[in-house]
């Protein structure tokens, strides 16, 4: 079975850093990744860029899958979004809860992702693949496991197509995440989320900022090349690429990249596990 990949991209504030994505996108085409994604800000404050975004990938020929978030957000003006992206073409996208951002108070007329989800059905039936997202450590929000997996259950029960993971670097943590799902009747896919690090010390913030683990041992053996940034590069290169390869093996169904906006480690990745 052949093994699906996705890139994420975020929304370029200028022309120059549009034009610089371009560049990242075409690099990235050869690999004949399923979709590109786009990430939507906090509060919806990337909106038109994500839609321009998201435009003018689809203009290249190519599949592109905004991410849309309820917070902040209202019925009519998430009714106008899902219009201009199915006159657009497109088919896919990820439905999230969305963050608020700083000072933000006001949550709009959804609170939770499964929300949204029944909103798009009720809008636009079966026409657009939703995708999800799951969180193989927990949510950072979540009272507890039970808590999370039960909210987990409720966007796929809503009407949610496919599933991309938070990023991770443990594999037994998303293993278990899937016999967790599927004992309760979820049975879509589950696509990992991977994170390729050429900055630790930028993991590190990521990782506090949005609750992935680092393991201990990582954090070590990192700390161990100090401020070489060239063996930086390289073990991570080969440890998430390990990463990858466990997945496949243990049955993932796909593998989504958080590029950054950038296209050499997750082509190199890519090129070593395979999938290039």
């Amino acid at each position: 079975m052949t093994k699906q990949i996705s890139f994420e991209f975020f929304p370029p504030q200028t022309l120059e850093g549009m034009e610089k994505l371009r560049k990242t996108w075409e690099a990235l085409e050869s690999l004949n990744p399923t979709y590109f994604s786009v990430t939507f800000g906090a509060g919806g404050s990337t909106r038109d860029r994500t839609l321009e975004t998201v435009l003018q990938i689809q203009r290249s020929g190519l599949s592109a899958a905004p991410h849309l978030s309820c917070i902040g957000a209202t019925r009519d003006s998430l009714g106008n979004m899902l219009e201009d992206y199915r006159s657009a073409g497109v088919s896919r996208i990820v439905a999230l809860r969305g963050d608020l951002p700083s000072g933000f108070v006001a949550p709009g007329e959804f609170r939770h992702a499964s929300e949204l989800i029944q909103f798009i059905r009720h809008e636009t039936g079966d026409f657009f693949h939703l995708v999800v997202a799951g969180y193989p450590e927990v949510h950072p929000e979540s009272k507890s496991n039970r808590d999370d997996i039960e909210n987990f259950v409720r966007k796929v029960e809503a009407g949610a197509d496919s599933v991309i993971t938070q990023y991770f670097y443990n594999v037994d943590a998303y293993i278990q995440f899937v016999d967790q799902v599927r004992s309760r009747g979820v049975h879509i896919p589950i696509v990992p989320g991977i994170m390729p690090i050429s900055n630790f010390e930028k993991i590190v913030r990521f990782s506090d900022a949005c609750g992935a683990e680092l393991p201990r041992w990582m954090r070590k053996r990192f700390d161990d090349f100090e401020n070489d940034a060239e063996s930086v590069k390289a073990y991570g290169l080969d440890l998430v690429s390990d990463l990858c390869r466990r997945l496949l093996e243990s049955g993932a169904p796909g593998l989504h990249f958080y590029t950054l906006n950038q296209s050499p480690l997750v082509a190199e990745i890519c090129r070593r596990i395979g999938v290039a």
